[in-house]
């Protein structure tokens, strides 16, 4: 009996025989086939297509705030290696405009003379403010009215420009009758304080020159029981105005004990003339915070 159909043996891809078909049907099962892989590499293409564009933006994923090079995870404004733009930026820009512009700071120093006063400013700044200083005579000193005198330096900082500007007023306090001495030192407070505000009510100002008393470090003599009258005046006449440091001069030459109770009567006497002395600002509540102890040692 003899059989019409035919069948033939196909290998597939790995090499291995297949099981006979028929050749009729066999070009239907391969229409079937390309029409089916033709699915399979269009549903290849569209399932491919998410990872080519992940690969496109994955430079820019990697600049992004979750960046893995971050440790935190979040964008650090410190990191110049970072490109961001936002309001997360402007304390640097602020940083930035500040350190190139530069700082000034004005300090006054008050004081009798002999307590130390030029010492203690050339320590804090490690700088000889007073070399061209000449002490004046016994009959010099009896004519001496009390004058201002300025010395201006620039201190340069790790690339920060700070001017600063000590204002000294010698001849306070040394004179019998000491009643009016610290009217020159308010004198010229106000002066150079109605000298920056027609400034500012000006047209040209950028070009400003802050010439104001930021700070005075008034010092107190050791040698006393207290403060005096000249002391209280001072301080009530400009507590309003500028910010004041008193100072215990040459606290070297007392005891601890001594300079404790020195400190005591002092702080007691401010309060009772109602003298406001600078406060040194509270510091942030979180206990990480670098200058919380700082804060507290100086308090």
């Amino acid at each position: 009996m003899k059989c019409n159909h035919k069948f033939s043996l196909v290998l597939d891809d790995s090499g291995m025989e297949s099981l006979p078909r028929d050749p009729d049907t066999s070009l239907l099962n391969s229409t079937q086939a390309e029409d089916k892989d033709k699915c399979i590499l269009s549903s290849d293409t569209f399932c491919l297509s998410p990872s080519l564009h992940e690969r496109k933006t994955l430079p820019i994923d990697e600049k992004s705030p979750k960046s893995p090079k971050n440790p935190r995870g979040r964008f650090d404004p410190y990191d110049s290696s970072e490109e961001y733009v936002g309001v997360v930026t402007l304390p640097i820009q602020v940083r930035q405009k500040a350190v190139k512009k530069g700082f000034v700071f004005n300090l006054m120093v008050v004081g009798e003379s002999g307590l130390g006063k030029s010492t203690l400013v050339n320590s804090l700044f490690l700088t000889n403010l007073y070399m061209d200083r000449c002490i004046p005579d016994v009959s010099e000193k009896i004519a001496q009215t009390v004058s201002i005198t300025k010395s201006t330096i620039d201190i340069v900082e790790e690339g920060v420009n700070l001017r600063l500007t000590v204002i000294d007023t010698p001849g306070f306090g040394d004179a019998i009758n000491n009643n009016e001495s610290w009217k020159a030192a308010v004198h010229y407070v106000d002066q150079q304080m109605e000298k920056y505000r027609r400034d500012e009510i000006g047209l040209n100002r950028k070009n400003i020159t802050d010439n104001r008393v930021h700070c005075c470090l008034y010092f107190i003599s050791p040698h006393g029981h207290g403060l005096k009258p000249i002391d209280v005046n001072f301080m009530k006449a400009l507590d309003q105005k500028v910010n004041i440091v008193p100072v215990l001069a040459k606290a070297d030459s007392l005891t601890p004990k001594e300079t404790r109770n020195m400190k005591a009567k002092i702080l007691t006497e401010i309060d009772k003339y109602k003298i406001k002395i600078f406060q040194v600002p509270e510091c942030d509540t979180n206990n990480n915070d670098p200058f919380r102890q700082q804060d507290l040692e100086l308090k």
